[in-house]
């Protein structure tokens, strides 16, 4: 809460006025111009150009603003307006959220079968936010490694890890440990850590791929980076300022499509910088996907039965 508290005081410090109807304080759990922080970019320039007069969204940062894993508490708080952050990063006040990465449908068939409107009740009820984007769909992740490996049998090494796969890192018999992405590169320079999860794309963002000699393929999960407004706020903004940022959301998850073709590139590029592929086929492929899986829901299970029975059939139908 000190942390918070500070955090509260730099922003407002930080904030200079717009002129605009409404101004939106945002930031993002991940660095600046990153690949996961790229799309929440693009739509705070959406917004601030469809909104000139409504609303404007100013963008105060990564997380020199707000530290990665604290963000979900300060747009709870209300400290911060609007957070670009995924629920790997605020299981705290979302237990269940790991859900959202097991999907294997998109944002867009979610909405339609009423899965997205029972995510913003979560995120509405449990967190005082407004679940208002999801960015990420057709994005896998992935087990990068330092040295090589036969099967799916990651006993005695080190993982880097988020609540995303912990259990599936556990299944294949690593000790996962946690650490914010920006620590990441030195616990692989200094051998603190045997290798990562982390999803196709950004390898090459934060130079992990300097540290890098494989990657497990085929990849499982799919990333949610999803954009949060506090509750409080979104229900005092206009009915136009909300369907500016409605309209925006549309827009931005609309490109998720992009992903496939990004995808490819950042496997070629990956394969430029000298990270080989350790690829699982046949059953094997099929049994480790399938733990994963097993291993995902269950976790969800553990932590919310009803919530698990209420958002499996919509996620992966």
């Amino acid at each position: 809460m000190k942390n918070l508290a500070l955090c509260s005081l730099a922003l407002g410090l930080a904030a200079a006025p717009l002129h605009a109807q409404e101004v939106l304080r945002g930031v993002s759990a991940f660095a600046t111009g990153t690949t996961f922080s790229k799309p929440f970019e693009a739509f705070v320039d959406r917004v601030n150009e469809q909104g000139a007069g409504v609303v404007q969204i100013e963008y105060l940062g990564g997380p020199e603003a707000v530290p990665t894993f604290e963000l979900g508490n300060a747009v709870s708080a209300g400290i911060v307006d609007i957070a670009n952050n995924t629920t790997a990063f605020y299981p705290n006040l979302l237990p269940a959220g790991d859900a959202l990465h097991l999907a294997t449908n998109t944002v867009q068939e979610q909405r339609e079968n009423g899965c997205f409107d029972k995510i913003d009740a979560l995120h509405q009820e449990q967190m005082n936010a407004k679940f208002l984007a999801r960015t990420g769909d057709h994005i896998q992740f992935h087990i990068y490694l330092t040295e090589d490996v036969e099967g799916p049998d990651l006993s005695g090494r080190t993982i880097r890890t988020t609540p995303v796969y912990r259990a599936m890192l556990e299944r294949l018999g690593a000790t996962p440990v946690r650490t914010a992405p920006g620590e990441v590169y030195t616990a692989l320079e200094r051998g603190a850590i045997d290798g990562y999860g982390w999803p196709v794309q950004g390898v090459m963002d934060l130079g992990w791929n300097e540290q890098t000699s494989y990657r497990i393929d085929p990849g499982f999960y799919q990333v949610d980076v999803n954009f949060l407004v506090n509750l409080d706020r979104w229900n005092g903004l206009s009915e136009e300022a909300r369907a500016v940022l409605e309209e925006a959301a549309l827009w931005i998850e609309e490109k998720n499509a992009e992903n496939l073709e990004i995808n490819e590139r950042e496997k070629e590029r990956q394969a430029e910088s000298g990270i080989q592929v350790i690829e699982f086929t046949g059953e094997t492929a099929e049994n480790y996907l399938s733990m994963a899986q097993d291993a995902g829901w269950g976790v969800v299970e553990a932590i919310d039965p009803e919530v698990a029975a209420d958002l499996k059939p919509c996620l992966t139908q």
